[in-house]
């Protein structure tokens, strides 16, 4: 991996925003499910300052990463109103050894870095093990804040107690935390 965006692709480069610095990129295997990609070279993911940008060309908003985790064959992550992605890593089978301990650095602390708040609240009883998180999330750049509720298995979103347990939990939250 070059340092300051050497050896990245002119058509990720002129899609970079005023301010918007390359922070690592990495060779990968192929474009998810075999989609083209929109340059000529090797598929790489790179990591800015602002976002991920994949293989096919995409680029994907840190704060909008709910999880993400490194394989020794695959980056898995989790893009919020999209679902999970999986990107195919190099491996010593294809001849190209790749460092992605850069890659995974930037991105553990890109995603951490938009996260302002992230609370557990138990429903339906504060004893409960079930429950919905409350995040608050900005983007590395500066911006608004958004605050996600991710509701916890076997939680029915149409209950209207759960609704008003989120907005009470909400409301007590952005009061406590100032934001």
């Amino acid at each position: 991996m070059a340092l300051f965006g050497r050896d990245v692709p002119a058509e990720i480069r002129s899609r970079l925003r005023r301010g918007e610095r390359v922070l690592a990129h990495a060779s990968v295997a192929a474009a998810p499910g075999g989609t083209p990609i929109p340059y000529d070279g090797p598929p790489l993911l790179v990591a800015t300052t602002r976002a991920l940008y994949l293989p096919d060309g995409r680029d994907v908003l840190w704060q909008n990463i709910d999880q993400a985790r490194w394989g020794t064959e695959t980056f898995t992550f989790v893009e919020e109103g999209h679902g999970e992605h999986i990107i195919r890593l190099r491996s010593e089978e294809t001849g190209d050894a790749v460092d992605y301990r850069r890659m995974a650095e930037a991105v553990s602390e890109r995603v951490t870095s938009t996260i302002l708040v992230n609370r557990f609240v138990p429903f339906p009883s504060p004893d409960s093990t079930r429950g919905f998180r409350l995040v608050a999330r900005r983007p590395p750049l500066g911006g608004e804040i958004d605050w996600r509720v991710h509701l916890g298995e076997g939680l029915d979103p149409e209950d209207p107690e759960l609704s008003e347990a989120v907005s009470r939990a909400l409301s007590l939250l952005r009061e406590q935390m100032g934001v």
